[in-house]
């Protein structure tokens, strides 16, 4: 009884030390979010998302994703990723990125589209 005891001072005595989260510590970030909608691009081959160049998400049909990401610029390029379906191999694509420049504090939020050179990012609504 008495090591259970000790035992339970000594782990809340470690707890003591380490930081509590808060609302307030969260205003330095940006928050991005992306979202493939079913009648926008109508393949149904996965969409890889890369945030400077480092693969960050991946989305098939109806899915979205979020990153809380620091202010600053960031470039996001799309593409097809191959994968199990047919025909999901990219072959020659179009390497351009686009870069948002997010703020702290910031709420954004896009939709993948196709557009005259393959997958782009369109500014979508908060619907709240």
């Amino acid at each position: 009884m008495i090591r259970a005891a000790l035992g339970l001072v000594g782990l809340l005595g470690a707890l003591a030390g380490v930081p509590t989260a808060s609302a307030e510590g969260n205003a330095d970030y940006s928050v991005l979010m992306i979202s493939r909608e079913r009648l926008e691009v109508a393949s149904s081959c996965e969409i890889g998302i890369y945030l400077n160049d480092q693969l960050a998400g991946r989305l098939f049909q109806e899915q979205a994703t979020s990153f809380n990401l620091p202010p600053g610029p960031v470039d996001v390029r799309l593409r097809l990723l191959p994968g199990q379906v047919p025909g999901c191999a990219p072959g020659i694509e179009d390497q351009r990125s686009t870069r948002l420049t997010l703020q702290a504090g910031q709420i954004n939020k896009y939709r993948i589209a196709m557009g005259q050179n393959g997958l782009v990012l369109k500014r979508a609504g908060l619907g709240y």
